[in-house]
C-alpha cells in the first residue's frame, strides 16, 4: 500500500538562474496507441480534440479572470478581471546554465566550471519513467488540467481576505511559471500572477515542453540543477538512456528523483529534513511509496512492477560528485584559467562559457601531472624542494614537441593564486606578474640566431673584450685566469655554451644585432619580453625598430638578462628539442557541445597541431650536440641511459639597491625526443637570495633545479614506460672563421727540443760507452707515456724509440706539449 501524502509544499528557497543558454524545445509525447507506448497514458496526451481544447482554454481563461476579480476585491481593489489577465506578459522560457566538463587527455574529470551543476537535455529524450514519476510526485493531474490549481488561487484568496496562510499547492506549469517570471514573494498577487502565466504557458506551449522546462530547471539537492545531474548524482545514470537498455533509470530509481523535488535539503531553521535519503531516509521512502502508489494509479507502471518496488540504493554524498574537482583544491586546477583563455581564443564567448553544455578534453597526462606535481611541489616528501624555505617556489611544465600539447604543468600549490608558470590572471586574461630573467637558459635562442648567421661552434671568442662602455662583461664571478681553462682570448663558443660564460653571447647580439636575437627568441615561441623598465613588449605586434629604441634591450637579451614567463620559454625549449619545428603550446584538445535536438556531444572545436619550421634542421642537430653535453656536466643522469639535451641558466638576486650577490632565479631547461622539460626555481611572490638546502651554498641551475628537471623526467619515462629515443646525429655547420667571432689568435705551442741520435755501433760511442748506455728499443722508462700519471708523454710514450740515443746538449724541434690542462670541463 502507498503511504499517504506527506504534508504540503515546503517552501524552499532555490538559486536563481541567470537567462543565457537557449530555450529547449519539447516534442510530442507518447499517446496511448503510440509505437512503443505499451498501453501507457502518453507523455502528452496524445490525439486530443481540438475544439474541446479550445473551449476548455476558454473556460480556463475566463475562470482565472474571474479569480482574478474575486483576489483582488479580497484585496481591496477594484479593477476588471480581463484586464488583469491581459496585462501579466508571458515571460520567455528560462533558459538554464549548465556545468562544463573540463577532462584530461585520457578522459578522466579534472574540473566541472560553471555556475551551477546542470546538464540540460531535450524532453523528448528523457526516459519517460523520470517524466511520468515526477508528474506522480508534483502533479498527478499535469497531463489533464489547465495548468491551474483553481482551488488554490481560491484559497489564496481567502487566506488573504482572513489574514491566514498565503501558501497554496501549485501544479507543475504554475510551479515552472513562479521560476520563469520570478515570482519570489509568498502572496495572493503572486500566486494570482502565477496562475495567470500558467494559464498562458498552457495556451503557447504543449504539455511535453512544459515538463521540459520544468524538468531541467528543478533543484535536487546537493548542488545537483536539473533532472540529468540528479540522475547522473545519485545513481551514475543518464536520463536519456532508453527504458529498457542497460543502465536505463528504473520506475523505482526515477520515483526516488521525484520524490527529491518537494524539499531537496533540510530547512536551514531546523524544520523538515527534505527528502534526500543521503540526510533524511525514512521521509524519503514515504515520499517515494507515495509518488510509486500515484505512478500505479495513473497507469504509469504495471501492478506486477509496483509490487516488485524495492528502494534502490543511491551514491553516497562526494561519491560521484566533482563541483570543480580540481579546481578550488588542487594543483591542476590551475590549468582551467589556461582552458578559459584558450577557449575564448577559439571565439567561444564568455557568454557560450557561462550558458555551459560544453565538454571539453585537455591535453593533459595525469601521469605527467603528478610527475610535475611530485617533483615541483615541496608539498610532495620527494620533492628537491621539500625542505627549502617556504619563500621558495618552483615551476614544473611538461610539452610533447612533437604537438604542442601541455601534458603536465605546475605553476604552485594554490589554483586560485599566482600562476608561477604563466603569471596569467585567474580570468584567463592578462598577466599578474613580469615572468622572470631566463639566464643563461636564453642563450640556447642567441645561439639559434647565430646559427642564422652561420656562426660556428668553433669560432673563438675574446673574454677580455670590454663592452661599448669600457665595462667588463660578467661571467658570474668566475676567475678569468681559469675561464676556458686559460684560454679567455680565444675560448671556442662551445666550451662557452657548456661551461655558461656570458662573453661570447654578449658579443654575438653585438655583432649581428640584438634584434636577431629577438626574432629567434620570438620564432620559437617567446610571445613575451619585459624591459627593465617593467615594459611588457609583445615580440609578436613588434619590430626591430620599436625593440632598439629608448634603451628597451641592450646585448645582455644575449644572456637572459630580460623577464620572460616560463611557459612561453617551455614552448621554444619545445621548439628546439622538436629539431626547430614549432608547435604552438596549448591545453586543449577538443571542444564538442550538447545538440538541443538529441542531447548528444557533438565535435565543436579541436587543436591545431600543425608544425613550423623556425630553424634549419642540421644546424639544430648541431646546437642539440652541443646541449646533449650539459646534463653529464650538471651530473645528471636519466633512467636507462637516455640521451637529453640541456641548459642550465641563473641569473643574480638584486635587493634593489644595486647589490648584486648571490642567485635570484635558477632554471635548467631541454628534454629528450618525446618530452621537453622546463623548471624554474625562484621567489615566491618577492625575489629572495636562493641558497640550497644546507642554507649556505648558492643556488645554481645546475643544483634544485636539474634535479627536479631530473626526477620530473624520470618519473615520467618510468609512468608511461617511455620508449628510449635518440636525437638526430649531429651535423657540424657554420663557419669557424665567422666575421663576427672576436677571439685573438692563440700563441703557437711551445717548442719542444728534443737531442739529437746517433748510433750506438759509431766512433763516437766508442769513446765515451757512457753516454750510449740507455739504448734498444726506448722501454727504459720512456715509452707508453707512464713517466708521470699525466701522460705528458701521450701516444706511444716512445721519446726515444728505434733503439737510437741522445747526447747530452744536442737540441732537436719537438711536436708534443710536455704538459695538459683538466680546466675545459
Amino acid at each position: 500500500m502507498g503511504a499517504a501524502p506527506v504534508g504540503g509544499r515546503a517552501s524552499v528557497a532555490r538559486a536563481a538562474v541567470r537567462p543565457v543558454s537557449p530555450a529547449v524545445g519539447g516534442g510530442g509525447g507518447l499517446g496511448p496507441n503510440d509505437p512503443g507506448s505499451n498501453g501507457r497514458r502518453g507523455l502528452g496526451g496524445g490525439g486530443k480534440n481540438v475544439t474541446k481544447a479550445a473551449k476548455k482554454r476558454r473556460r480556463a481563461n475566463i475562470l482565472t479572470a474571474a479569480a482574478a476579480v474575486l483576489v483582488i476585491l479580497a484585496g481591496g481593489g477594484v479593477v476588471a478581471g480581463t484586464w488583469f489577465f491581459d496585462g501579466v506578459d508571458l515571460p520567455a522560457p528560462k533558459t538554464e546554465d549548465q556545468s562544463n566538463v573540463i577532462l584530461n587527455a585520457k578522459g578522466q574529470v579534472l574540473a566541472k566550471l560553471g555556475t551551477q551543476n546542470r546538464t540540460v537535455v531535450p524532453q523528448a529524450s528523457i526516459n519517460p519513467y523520470v517524466q511520468h514519476a515526477v508528474a506522480a510526485a508534483e502533479d498527478k493531474n499535469f497531463y489533464t488540467h489547465s495548468g491551474i490549481d483553481m482551488k488554490g488561487i481560491m484559497r489564496a484568496a481567502w487566506n488573504n481576505f482572513t489574514g491566514g496562510d498565503k501558501q497554496g499547492a501549485s501544479t507543475i506549469t504554475q510551479q515552472y511559471a513562479r521560476y520563469a517570471a520570478d515570482l519570489k514573494a509568498i502572496s495572493y498577487n503572486r500566486k494570482l500572477r502565477e496562475a495567470v502565466i500558467a494559464r498562458k504557458l498552457e495556451s503557447t506551449y504543449d504539455k511535453d515542453q512544459i515538463m521540459g522546462f520544468y524538468l531541467n530547471y528543478i533543484y535536487l539537492g546537493e548542488g545537483r540543477y536539473g533532472i540529468e545531474a540528479a540522475a547522473q548524482g545519485y545513481f551514475s545514470k543518464s536520463v536519456m538512456t532508453p527504458e529498457g537498455q542497460k543502465n536505463a533509470i528504473t520506475p523505482s530509481e526515477a520515483a526516488v528523483l521525484a520524490s527529491i523535488i518537494k524539499q531537496p535539503e533540510p530547512d536551514p531553521n531546523g524544520g523538515h529534513k527534505g527528502y534526500d535519503p543521503n540526510y533524511n531516509l525514512g521521509a524519503a521512502k514515504e515520499r517515494w511509496e507515495y509518488t510509486m502508489s500515484n505512478m500505479l494509479e495513473m497507469k504509469w507502471i504495471t501492478k506486477e512492477q509496483y509490487d516488485a518496488r524495492k528502494y534502490p540504493t543511491v551514491n553516497k554524498p562526494n561519491a560521484n560528485k566533482c563541483k570543480t574537482c580540481a579546481g578550488d583544491s588542487k594543483p591542476v586546477g590551475m590549468i582551467m584559467r589556461h582552458v578559459k583563455a584558450e577557449l575564448a581564443e577559439m571565439n567561444i564567448s564568455e557568454t557560450e562559457f557561462t550558458r555551459g553544455g560544453l565538454t571539453v578534453q585537455t591535453t593533459i597526462d595525469p601521469e605527467v601531472q603528478a610527475a610535475a606535481e611530485a617533483a615541483g611541489s615541496r608539498k610532495s616528501k620527494t620533492s628537491a624542494m621539500h625542505d627549502l624555505p617556504k619563500s621558495y617556489q618552483a615551476a614544473v611544465i611538461g610539452i610533447d614537441p612533437s604537438t604542442g600539447r601541455v601534458l603536465g604543468y605546475y605553476g604552485g600549490d594554490d589554483p586560485t593564486g599566482i600562476d608561477y608558470g604563466s603569471y596569467m590572471n585567474g580570468d584567463g586574461t592578462g598577466f599578474s606578474g613580469t615572468g622572470q630573467s631566463p639566464g643563461s637558459t636564453f642563450k640556447i635562442y642567441t645561439l639559434a640566431a647565430a646559427q642564422r648567421e652561420d656562426i660556428s661552434f668553433k669560432t673563438t671568442w675574446d673574454g677580455t673584450k670590454k663592452k661599448p662602455d669600457g665595462g667588463t662583461i660578467s661571467n658570474a664571478g668566475a676567475d678569468p685566469g681559469k675561464v676556458c681553462g686559460g684560454k679567455i682570448k680565444y675560448c671556442d663558443l662551445e666550451t662557452a655554451t657548456i661551461q655558461s660564460y656570458n662573453f661570447p653571447f654578449y658579443q654575438i647580439a653585438e655583432g649581428i644585432g640584438r634584434e636577431k636575437v629577438l626574432e629567434a627568441a620570438r620564432d620559437a615561441g617567446i610571445t613575451h619580453v619585459w624591459t627593465d623598465k617593467g615594459e611588457m613588449v609583445d615580440l609578436t605586434k613588434t619590430d626591430a625598430a620599436y625593440w632598439k629604441a629608448n634603451g628597451r634591450f641592450d646585448n645582455e637579451i644575449g644572456f637572459g638578462q630580460y623577464h620572460v614567463v616560463p611557459l612561453e620559454h617551455a614552448q621554444g625549449v619545445a621548439t628546439i628539442v622538436n629539431n626547430g619545428v614549432r608547435h604552438e603550446a596549448h591545453f586543449i584538445k577538443t571542444v564538442k557541445r550538447i545538440d538541443q535536438n538529441t542531447g548528444k556531444l557533438v565535435p565543436y572545436k579541436s587543436e591545431k597541431t600543425a608544425g613550423k619550421t623556425v630553424f634549419d634542421k642540421d644546424r639544430t642537430s648541431d646546437l642539440q650536440g652541443v646541449m646533449a653535453k650539459i646534463p653529464d656536466h650538471a651530473n645528471n643522469t636519466l633512467r636507462n641511459g637516455r640521451e637529453a639535451i640541456a641548459k642550465s641558466g641563473t641569473w643574480e638576486f638584486d635587493d634593489g639597491k644595486d647589490n648584486h650577490s648571490g642567485s635570484g632565479d635558477t632554471w635548467f631547461v631541454g628534454g629528450i625526443p618525446q618530452l621537453a622539460a622546463t623548471v624554474w626555481v625562484g621567489g615566491a611572490t618577492k625575489k629572495v637570495e636562493l641558497h640550497e638546502a644546507d642554507g649556505k651554498s648558492d643556488m645554481f641551475g645546475s643544483g634544485t633545479p636539474a634535479q627536479i628537471w631530473e626526477d620530473f623526467i624520470n618519473a615520467v619515462t618510468k609512468a608511461e614506460d617511455m620508449k628510449k629515443e635518440e636525437f638526430p646525429t649531429r651535423v657540424e655547420t657554420g663557419n669557424a672563421d665567422s666575421e663576427y667571432a672576436t677571439g685573438q689568435e692563440p700563441p703557437p705551442p711551445p717548442v719542444v727540443v728534443q737531442p739529437p741520435t746517433v748510433d750506438p755501433n759509431s766512433q763516437l760511442c766508442q769513446l765515451f760507452p757512457q753516454q750510449c748506455q740507455n739504448t734498444g728499443n726506448g722501454n727504459n722508462n720512456n715509452g707508453n707515456g707512464d713517466n708521470n700519471n699525466d701522460n705528458n708523454n701521450g701516444g706511444g710514450g716512445n721519446n726515444n724509440g728505434g733503439g737510437n740515443t741522445t747526447l747530452p746538449g744536442a737540441t732537436t724541434p719537438g711536436t708534443a706539449e710536455t704538459t695538459t690542462n683538466n680546466e675545459n670541463g
